[in-house]
């Protein structure tokens, strides 16, 4: 239960119970349990849009969620990815790099990052909407957070510590196979659930033959793209990582309802 506070403390602005001082070891396998705050977030977010649905139309009822999505996380992995951003284009050095993304100033280029991620937040939803019947939308809006927390997992699992300070260090530490395992196991069962609940059964190939092993590759290959930039993973990289797998898991559920239809 611990693990769960600590996921919710780490990831939301939800507020949990006081945990004090705990040991890293403790804290960084709260990865495990990533996804159960993805899924909330998720249920959060469908209730959302039935109330937004029911008052707006789809337009402004998506551009909502868009916000209540970045105010989910106060926007902190918006922040992680526009310093990793900065940092990336700086061309510079791994230590000058490491020393940008630290700079709480914002440079153009992590703007440009944060605006179009809205954007593209938004376009695609709309997209997704227009595509896709009720439940369909629904459970897709549910897993979005669901999957990109999920996809932090791997990211933590495989990379090492860019710096030794921060929790990026202890989540890639302290996250191992066990964990990852356990992340992947409770992410395919709530996968499976919400599609037998809704009886959107063709989504399940959908989610464990194409979106997962994607975001899987997307994972891996954060790791090995941050290595060579940074040296390894910070707190803002795995920001990064859950950002454009929002993206990412977007336009492909998009993509492939367009190609149903």
């Amino acid at each position: 239960m611990n693990r769960i506070f600590l996921a919710f403390q780490f990831l939301t602005i939800i507020p949990v119970k006081d945990l004090g001082e705990l040991p890293d070891s403790e804290v960084g396998k709260a990865t495990a349990v990533f996804p159960w705050v993805g899924l909330a977030e998720g249920i959060l977010l469908a209730f959302s849009a039935t109330i937004f649905l029911g008052l707006f139309q789809s337009e402004l009822a998506n551009a909502l969620l868009v916000l209540i999505i970045t105010v989910m996380n106060g926007g902190l992995h918006l922040d992680g990815l526009s310093d990793t951003i900065d940092a990336v284009a700086s061309r510079s050095g791994v230590e000058k790099k490491l020393l940008i993304m630290k700079d709480s100033t914002v440079g153009p280029m992590g703007v440009i990052a944060i605006v179009m991620t809205l954007l593209l937040k938004y376009v695609l939803l709309n997209a997704l909407y227009f595509h896709s019947n009720g439940p369909v939308y629904f459970v897709i809006l549910i897993t979005v957070p669901l999957l990109s927390r999920w996809a932090m997992v791997p990211a933590a699992c495989y990379s090492r510590p860019a710096r030794q300070d921060g929790l990026g260090r202890i989540f890639s530490e302290q996250t191992g196979k066990k964990e990852l395992l356990t992340a992947t196991a409770a992410t395919v069962l709530f996968v499976l659930m919400l599609c037998i609940a809704t009886g959107q059964f063709s989504l399940i190939m959908f989610y464990l033959m194409f979106a997962m092993p994607l975001l899987f590759g997307f994972s891996f290959g954060a790791v090995w793209f941050f290595k060579k930039q940074f040296g390894g993973m910070t707190g803002d990289s795995f920001g990064a990582v859950n950002e454009i797998a929002v993206l990412l898991f977007l336009l492909i559920a998009v993509i492939n309802k367009v190609s149903l239809d």
